[in-house]
C-alpha cells in the first residue's frame, strides 16, 4: 500500500478548502484517532514490529490537531478527508473520518500555535539502506495561527458571538424587525438612525437564516458572525436588541419603545411622532375590511333602548317604561313596607339573587374610592355592524380613565406579576396630570426610614428604585417607568413576593416616594396591597412635592400571617364626579352584568353594573379596549390600541353610565333597598 496517497489527497483537500472559513467539529481527539485505526479494511494495516502498520506517532499527533477541520460550502460542512484516493482501502478509511467528522456539530473556530501541523516524512537505517516513512503533513495558512496562550481566548470570543447571533436569529422576530426599521424612519426612535446599519443588516441575515433547512442553520450562523461586524452580531445584547426582543414578545408597542428611551434618552425627551407604523396600519386596515369590521369600529354612548330585557337585573319604575313600554307600571300603587336597620353584608351574587328580586328601588352610595368604577355602556352607530369582539353582542363598556379593569390587570399587561403572596402596586396621571418620576419602596425588616422631602435611603434590606431585587425574599420590582407620563397614559410599578417562606418576619412599610417633581403635576396617585385575597387601595389626590415620601402601610409578618399594624386611609371629603356627589347614595336606574356575560354567554372576567340616575360621562368613552378584541385581530393588536384611543364616542346627556364592579378584584358598596323590607345591605364583590 502506498500511504502517500492518502497523505497527498489529504493535503490537497486541505488546499482546496483555503484559509478564509475554517472550523473544527465536536469530536474527542481519542475518538479521531481510534476511528482511523478502526477504519482500515482487514488486511489493510497489519502488524509491523510492536503496532500496526498505520499506528503511527507522527500521524497521531496530526490527526488528533486537525483531524476534525471543516469548512462550509453550500451551507454544508466539508471535511479534509472528502478528497478523492485512488486506493479502495484508503478511500474507505477517508469515507469513515469524514462521516464522524461531518456528523458533528462545529465547535470552535480553527487556530493553531504552529505554521506545520505533522511530519512530512523521516528516515530510518534498516540493514543499511535508507527507508522513508511518509506520514501526513500540512503547511498552515498565517491566519490560522497564532500563539497558544492566546487560542483559547480568541475561540471562546468567536464561540460567544455564535451563541449570541444564533439566539437573536432564532428569537427576534421578523416583524419585530420591521417595525423598529419603521419607527427609526419616521423619525420615532430617539437618535434611532445610529442602528439603522446594525438592524438592516440584521434583517438580512434573518431573513437568509428563516429560509434554510434546520441542518444548514447552525454553519450560517458561524459563516456570519465572520461576515459582520459586532454590532450586527451582538445586536440582541444591546438598547436596541432589547427593544427587539420586548416587540418579539408581544410587549405592548409604546410600553416597549418606553423602555428603550428610558435607556438611552435623556431625561426630558419627548418623542416627535407616534408609535405606529405605515405598514402596521395597512395591514390592521386589510383585515378589518376583509372582516367586515369597518362600520363596528365607530362607537357611542348606548341608550335604554338599545337594551333588551333578557339582559337587565334589576330595572327601577321608569325604566322599565321605556323597556317594556308598560303603561300600567306608571300608576303608583302604594305598599306597606317594614324597615330594617341593621345592615347586612351579602355577597354580589346573593344579592342578586334574593334580594334584587323583590327589589321596587334600590339606591348605592357613591364613595371616594368609587370614582375609578365609573363606567359607560358603548353602543355601535350602526347597530347592524359585526361585532370586534370575542362576544356575540357589539356593546363594550369604558371605565373612568379608561381604564378596562383593575390595576392588576395594568401590571399583568406590562410584564408584571400579580400572582405572589404579597403585591404593592401605584399608578399615576389619571386622577390628573402628573408628569412626575414617582417610585414605590418595601422596606423590610429592621429597616427604619422618616417620611419627609429628601431622597435618602436607610440601611437594611428594600424592595425599589436602585435596588429592584431582594434574593434572600424573592421579593423584586418587576414593572417600572421613569419617562415623564404623556396625557391620557396612566404609568403603573410593581413589587411583588412570590414565596411566604423566603419572607423575613418582621414589620414591612409600603412607601411612595416622588423622586422627581416635573410639570405639569396636578394631582397625586393610587396605589394597591394585596394580600391574604385581599386588596387594600389607597388614592392620594394631592400631588406629592418634590423629594416628597409618603407611608401608605405598615404590616407585621409573623409565624406566617400578615397583620395590619397601620394604614393610611382614603380622604372621604365629597367630591364631584361624572355630575354626581360622592359619599352619597344615587337612584340606581339599571342593573346589568357586561356584554361579554349578556344572553347567558360568559366570555372571561365578569363585571356587574348598578347604572345610576343623573351619572353622565362628561367626555367621550372610549370605544373599545384590545382585550375585548376577538382572536383573529390580536396580530394587529398594536395598531388596533391606537385606533381604539382615537375611536371615542361622541360627547352625550343621553347614555347608560354608572358604577362597575369586576368579579376579580375585592371591592364593596352599600346600598338601600326598598321593597317588601327597607334595608341597607353591603355588596360585596
Amino acid at each position: 500500500m502506498d500511504f502517500s496517497l492518502l497523505k497527498h489527497a489529504v493535503s490537497a483537500q486541505f488546499k482546496k478548502m483555503g484559509d478564509a472559513q475554517l472550523f473544527c467539529t465536536a469530536v474527542e481527539k481519542d475518538e479521531l484517532w481510534d476511528t482511523y485505526l478502526g477504519s482500515f479494511p482487514a488486511g489493510t494495516n497489519p502488524m509491523f514490529r510492536e503496532r500496526t502498520e498505520h499506528d503511527c506517532s507522527c500521524c497521531r499527533q496530526f490527526i488528533r490537531a486537525v483531524g476534525n477541520v471543516v469548512s462550509i460550502e453550500g451551507g454544508k460542512l466539508v471535511s479534509i478527508w472528502d478528497g478523492k484516493v485512488s486506493d479502495p482501502a484508503y478511500q474507505a478509511v477517508a469515507d469513515a473520518m469524514s462521516q464522524l467528522v461531518k456528523s458533528r456539530a462545529i465547535a470552535d473556530e480553527f487556530f493553531h500555535y504552529e505554521a506545520q501541523v505533522g511530519t512530512d516524512k523521516n528516515f530510518e537505517d534498516v540493514l543499511g539502506k535508507v527507508q522513508t516513512w511518509e506520514h501526513f503533513h500540512l503547511h498552515l495558512p498565517a491566519g490560522r495561527v497564532m500563539r497558544k496562550d492566546k487560542i483559547a481566548t480568541k475561540r471562546s470570543e468567536i464561540r460567544s458571538a455564535h451563541d449570541v447571533f444564533q439566539r437573536a436569529l432564532n428569537e427576534l422576530s421578523l416583524d419585530a424587525v420591521d417595525t423598529v426599521l419603521e419607527l427609526i424612519s419616521q423619525n420615532s426612535l430617539y437618535r434611532g438612525n445610529e442602528h439603522k446599519f446594525a438592524v438592516e443588516a440584521f434583517r438580512k441575515a434573518k431573513v437568509a437564516f428563516d429560509k434554510l433547512p434546520a441542518a444548514e442553520r447552525d454553519p450560517f450562523v458561524w459563516l456570519a458572525v465572520k461576515a459582520n461586524p459586532g454590532s450586527v452580531t451582538s445586536i440582541r445584547n444591546t438598547s436596541i436588541g432589547t427593544l427587539l426582543t420586548n416587540l418579539s414578545e408581544n410587549m405592548d408597542l409604546d410600553v416597549a419603545v418606553g423602555k428603550f428611551e428610558a435607556t438611552v434618552a435623556p431625561q426630558n425627551y419627548k418623542r416627535p411622532t407616534a408609535l405606529v407604523t405605515k405598514a402596521m396600519v395597512e395591514k390592521a386596515k386589510a383585515t378589518i375590511t376583509e372582516l367586515g369590521l369597518t362600520g363596528a369600529l365607530e362607537r357611542r354612548y348606548a341608550h335604554q333602548s338599545d337594551i333588551t330585557v333578557n339582559n337587565i337585573i334589576f330595572a327601577n319604575r321608569a325604566t322599565r317604561n321605556v323597556l317594556e313600554g308598560d303603561v300600567f307600571d306608571s300608576i303608583p300603587v302604594k305598599t306597606s313596607t317594614r324597615k330594617l336597620d341593621k345592615v347586612e353584608e351579602v355577597s354580589i351574587e346573593n344579592f342578586i339573587n334574593q334580594i334584587v328580586p323583590n327589589a321596587d328601588s334600590i339606591e348605592v352610595m357613591f364613595e371616594n374610592k368609587h370614582i375609578s368604577n365609573l363606567v359607560s355602556l358603548i353602543a355601535p352607530v350602526d347597530p347592524g355592524a359585526a361585532s370586534l369582539f370575542k362576544w356575540d353582542n357589539n356593546f363594550s363598556w369604558s371605565y373612568n380613565g379608561d381604564v378596562a379593569d383593575s390595576m392588576r390587570q395594568k401590571v399583568q399587561e406590562r410584564g408584571g406579576r400579580v400572582d405572589g403572596v404579597l403585591r404593592f402596586t401605584h399608578m399615576w396621571n389619571h386622577l390628573g396630570r402628573n408628569a412626575s418620576l414617582m417610585d414605590l419602596h418595601v422596606f423590610m425588616p429592621g429597616s427604619e426610614h422618616q417620611d419627609g422631602c429628601h431622597d435618602r435611603y436607610p440601611r437594611g434590606r428594600r424592595v425599589g428604585w436602585n435596588n429592584r431585587n431582594d434574593h434572600m425574599s424573592g421579593g423584586r420590582q418587576d414593572v417600572d417607568y421613569v419617562n415623564p407620563a404623556p396625557p391620557n397614559y396612566v404609568p403603573v410599578e410593581n413589587i411583588t413576593f412570590p414565596n411566604l417562606n423566603k419572607m423575613p418576619e418582621g414589620i414591612y412599610t409600603f412607601k411612595i416616594h416622588n423622586w422627581q417633581l416635573r410639570q405639569p403635576t396636578e394631582a397625586g396617585f393610587s396605589a394597591e396591597i394585596e394580600f391574604g385575597g385581599n386588596i387594600y387601595e389607597f388614592e392620594h389626590q394631592a400631588p406629592l412635592k418634590h423629594k416628597e415620601w409618603v407611608t401608605l402601610a405598615q404590616i407585621e409578618l409573623n409565624k406566617g400571617q400578615f397583620k395590619i399594624l397601620n394604614m393610611r386611609q382614603t380622604s372621604q371629603s365629597t367630591k364631584s364626579a361624572w355630575n354626581l356627589q360622592t359619599q352619597t347614595f344615587h337612584p340606581v336606574n339599571l342593573m346589568m352584568l357586561s356584554p361579554n356575560y349578556w344572553d347567558g354567554h360568559g366570555v372571561g372576567n365578569k363585571h356587574y353594573f348598578f347604572m345610576l340616575e343623573g351619572c353622565l360621562n362628561d367626555g367621550q368613552a372610549r370605544g373599545f379596549y384590545n382585550e375585548f378584541l376577538r382572536e383573529d385581530l390580536n396580530k394587529h393588536r398594536k395598531v388596533i390600541e391606537i385606533v381604539g384611543s382615537k375611536m371615542k364616542t361622541a360627547e352625550s346627556n343621553h347614555q347608560i353610565s354608572g358604577l362597575g364592579f369586576s368579579s376579580t378584584q375585592r371591592n364593596e358598596i352599600l346600598a338601600k333597598v326598598k321593597g317588601n323590607f327597607t334595608r341597607t345591605v353591603k355588596v360585596v364583590f
